[in-house]
């Protein structure tokens, strides 16, 4: 499970690497978890997660006040969260999320990415059992931390699973309990680098070369959309 996540977020994060279209998706995610439920990161779990994933890309800290400051703004957009579901070239499946102030606009870009490339959006739904949605939190690996113990300390807190890849430590569990892990890795004043939830393949498909060049080139268009969030595929 972990790898295959690393492998699409290494991917996303290449194509990602321009900062014109990296800080937006950021500053919108902190814009609109501020306006939801408060501009107090020590009160609003959402707007902690989102400012933590903004600085584990680097976000400059006055980009980040300006994002907080904004969901205050007359003028600022209500933006809707939105999941479309897909299927690419060569049978992959794809998972888009959304936050847009112009839903129909939104659909319109999504519906276009898929069939110019040979696939089509399907029915909300469709992919339901096809993919497990997972809260996913990413820190460095400490001499301090024990692995071992560490699972077992987790297990009350809602852990799956846990595992090391180089020298970054991955812990999973089921996204109803994204706000238990975060409190039980806080309370151990473990630094996460990076969390939220992802959409992970339960059976990931292997693609070829060729295969893969074809479905880059549709999430290449899909997540250079501002209205695109976030993007997971079953590529294994």
């Amino acid at each position: 499970m972990g790898r295959a996540f690393e492998y699409r977020r290494a991917a996303k994060e290449k194509r990602w690497d321009k900062m014109s279209k990296v800080f937006p998706k950021l500053g919108k995610a902190i814009t609109m978890a501020a306006k939801e439920s408060g501009t107090d990161p020590s009160t609003n779990a959402k707007l902690r997660t989102a400012i933590q994933n903004a600085k584990a890309q680097n976000m400059p800290k006055d980009n980040i006040e300006a994002a907080i400051k904004r969901a205050h703004a007359k003028d600022v957009a209500d933006f809707s969260e939105i999941v479309y579901e897909g299927k690419g070239p060569h049978g992959v499946l794809v998972y888009v999320e959304c936050a847009t102030d112009n839903p129909t606009r939104t659909v319109a870009n999504v519906k276009s990415y898929f069939n110019k490339s040979g696939g089509a959006v399907v029915p909300n739904g469709s992919l339901e059992f096809m993919f497990s949605r997972k809260a996913v939190f990413q820190f460095d690996k400490t001499d301090t931390i024990d692995i071992e113990e560490l699972e077992f300390e987790l297990i009350d807190a809602g852990l799956e699973s846990i595992e090391q890849i180089e020298d970054q430590v991955f812990v999973y569990g089921d996204y109803t309990d994204f706000g238990t892990l975060a409190k039980a890795l806080e309370d151990k004043g473990i630094e996460v680098a990076k969390s939220n939830l992802q959409r992970i393949a339960t059976s990931p498909v292997e693609f070829s070369d060729d295969q893969l060049t074809d479905i880059e080139k549709l999430l290449d268009k899909i997540e250079d959309d501002d209205d695109i969030q976030q993007v997971f595929t079953n590529i294994a």
